[in-house]
């Protein structure tokens, strides 16, 4: 019997993707989508992948808990969750909410879902917060290197526009990208202290916007207590993600073209300095979807004890 899932927020390019991936899940059946914008559209005249009759609906906490659903989504922006996460606890606990703001990765009553790093500490949890786009990217990326770091990673981040939601603004807007990257939040940004937390030490992070859609790159300098050898280096990533079927370890820098659209995350480039003692790793995703949509679609089936990938396409 499919479970009921729910979206709320999903007029964005996330909301999007996962109405994709439920669309083709064997075990889920869309119960509802809730958009103030879009309201009293149908969703198959936006998302050709779903097919039915259901339309886009303008709901409030209450409207939402009140569907029963077994599994609700919440793709809003920062700062919104919280009465919809209120509201499902008290009318109905046993559902599983999963929320793609930052709002709860601090709060440790949450299940923090990067599923490769973090998939031995679910414990049945229905409240779980997906991981950040860039966070997920640099925290593959420095997590092999963790116990040989002699000082913090420093990472240099691109992504594109669709990482700025559909709100207009400068970050989202073609016009002003063309020919031009962006920096933007370049100390504290909400993904530096979220990996800093995560991994138990700090991370510098500088990011930055790029004309391209979708698709981001972390650069990163790992300084090392000891010299280590490029060999050695790859062995770590490659016995730390080996099995792994969303993180794909390569010789080379990956691209960001050759992830857009894909499932999984990529990490290469392996460059070690004269000495030993400093590594340049790369690692790339599509941010809607490792990132978002798709991590998301991971928790979702952990939380339901569905195999991990239903659901999920995987690139060879």
């Amino acid at each position: 019997m499919s479970k009921r899932i729910g979206i709320v927020g999903a007029r964005g390019h996330t909301g999007a993707e996962l109405i994709a991936l439920i669309a083709a899940h064997p075990g889920l059946e869309l119960a509802f989508v809730s958009s103030r914008e879009l309201d009293g559209q149908r969703v198959d005249a936006h998302h050709p992948a779903y097919q039915g009759a259901l339309c886009y609906q303008r709901m409030e906490p209450a409207d939402v808990a009140a569907q029963g659903a077994d599994v609700v989504v919440l793709a809003l922006p920062n700062g919104k969750a919280a009465p919809y996460v209120e509201t499902i606890d008290e009318a109905r606990p046993q559902t599983v909410i999963v929320d793609l703001s930052a709002d709860y990765r601090f709060d440790d009553d949450w299940y923090y879902g990067l599923p490769e790093l973090t998939r031995e500490y679910y414990r049945g949890s229905k409240r779980i917060a997906n991981p950040g786009c860039y966070a997920t990217a640099m925290q593959l990326a420095i997590r092999p290197l963790k116990d040989e770091l002699a000082a913090p990673p420093v990472c240099f981040g691109v992504s594109g526009y669709s990482g700025a939601g559909t709100t207009p603004s400068d970050k989202n807007n073609p016009e002003k990208l063309a020919d031009n990257l962006m920096p933007y939040s370049l100390t504290g940004h909400t993904h530096e202290r979220e990996v800093s937390r995560q991994l138990g030490l700090p991370v510098e992070f500088m990011p930055h916007v790029a004309p391209h859609f979708r698709g981001l790159t972390i650069t990163t300098n790992l300084y090392l207590q000891r010299p280590m050898q490029r060999e050695q280096v790859m062995r770590r990533y490659q016995g730390r993600y080996e099995g792994e079927a969303l993180v794909k370890v390569l010789d080379e820098a990956p691209w960001v073209s050759a992830v857009a659209g894909k499932h999984h995350a990529e990490i290469g480039g392996f460059d070690v300095a004269t000495g030993g003692r400093r590594v340049v790793v790369v690692a790339t995703l599509d941010n809607l979807l490792k990132g978002a949509a798709t991590q998301a679609m991971q928790n979702i089936n952990m939380a339901l004890s569905l195999p991990e990938l239903t659901g999920i396409p995987v690139s060879a």
